[in-house]
């Protein structure tokens, strides 16, 4: 676990680093000095180091200077000590009680900035509070989002609540999905330009010098957008069941070519009477199991009885469902392909075909739920022989 933790760290030093191109004088000698990495489940750095610092674990703090970049990921992460270089904060929770000389990037599910910022801001969070006046640009993509001190340089917010407190000397660009809020004496030395789906209520002590201006959103969907939606819905619905049931029975095909092999002798080699036999062992088996297990339900006893024969129940159901795709692919390659042997493909093969016939209006479902019940009956038959072949 250490071991991946600190290829973790390493990749996003890289990364860090070579994002710090053009660094002045003295961050490039904190650049040029010994790094420290340190990993633990609990780590807290008391100790200050000369060049960047790169940390990891369950939890860490900070707690002495820092004299190039850092680095901190983590479940929470605190940095209560000054940072010279650029700060990135990968962790669940992230709070900012120093000042960071450089810029700061934090990514997390609550971010908390509480001391300023001399560079920049970019926050992606659920949650981002910002108390810290930042002298560069912000940027923040947050389900809620708030700004108490203002910010020096431009601001763009994208949120569903946003919150906007202080003073604001550039541009404040703001998309809420819900709605936002000025408190009040807030001022906007620049433009606000904000979309929201109404438009913020303006404290009469709030100032906007560059003007307002507002664009009204709406996310809810009409009722033409809503029937279009519910139709994309549906065929991506389809698009993944049927991809996944073609990636099973390739699977299922490769892994178990004997089982399959079965399957299609029996189709070639029994008499129709035998066939017929099994599809009916197949539709007895499941219209016959949820009424066994409504009548175990009903006493105590029967209660864990009655789970384990669901869960047989819904196995079996799966599994048949799976195999009578596999068993048309099977069936095609003996016939066709003159090949005693499924491969993978003609599973895939199988189970799309399988899923086309399914789309065939009212003979497609009673085929399907032929082939179904004929799986499961066959399936049921070679389990009962596998098991009890060794008693004799």
């Amino acid at each position: 676990m250490m071991h991946m933790n600190h290829s973790l760290l390493i990749l996003c030093a890289v990364l860090f680093l070579s994002a710090g191109v053009g660094l002045p004088a003295s961050e490039a000698l904190a650049a040029d000095a010994p790094a420290s990495f340190s990993v633990a489940r609990s780590l807290l750095v008391s100790s200050s180091s000369p060049g960047n610092v790169y940390l990891g674990g369950a939890s860490v703090v900070v707690t002495a200077p820092v004299k190039g970049d850092l680095l901190a990921v983590g479940g929470g992460v605190v940095i209560a000590s000054p940072v010279t270089g650029d700060g990135l904060i990968l962790a669940g929770s992230a709070s900012s009680r120093a000042p960071v000389a450089g810029d700061l990037r934090a990514v997390g599910g609550s971010i908390s900035v509480e001391k300023p910022i001399a560079g920049d801001l970019v926050a992606l969070g659920l949650s981002v509070y910002d108390s810290g006046r930042t002298e560069g640009s912000v940027f923040i993509v947050a389900l809620n989002a708030s700004l108490a001190n203002g910010a020096a340089g431009p601001v763009i917010v994208y949120g569903n609540n946003v919150s906007l407190s202080g003073d604001f000397a550039g541009d404040v660009s703001v998309v809420a999905g819900s709605r936002l809020t000025l408190a009040a004496s807030t001022t906007i030395a620049g433009r606000l330009s904000y979309e929201a789906p109404e438009m913020a209520d303006l404290p009469a002590s709030a100032k906007v010098i560059g003007g307002v201006e507002y664009k009204n959103i709406s996310y809810l969907p009409n009722a033409e957008a809503s029937r279009v939606l519910s139709f994309v819905s549906v065929g991506l619905f389809l698009l993944v069941r049927i991809l996944g049931a073609l990636i099973l029975a390739g699977l299922l095909t490769g892994l178990f070519p004997g089982l399959v092999h079965a399957l299609v002798e029996r189709v070639s080699t029994d008499s129709p009477r035998n066939m017929l036999l099994t599809l009916l062992l197949g539709f007895a088996i499941v219209v016959a199991t949820p009424i066994l297990f409504a009548v175990l339900m009903l006493t105590f006893v029967g209660i864990g009885i009655a789970l384990l024969v669901l869960i047989s129940y819904l196995l079996l159901v799966f599994l048949a469902l799976i195999y009578a795709g596999i068993l048309l692919g099977g069936v095609f390659a003996r016939r066709y392909m003159r090949r005693e042997t499924a491969l993978w493909h003609d599973g895939v093969l199988g189970m799309l075909a399988l899923s086309a016939i399914s789309l065939i209006p009212g003979v497609g479902l009673l085929a399907v739920l032929s082939l179904t019940f004929f799986s499961a009956g066959a399936l049921l038959t070679i389990f009962f022989n596998f098991a009890f072949s060794g008693s004799d």
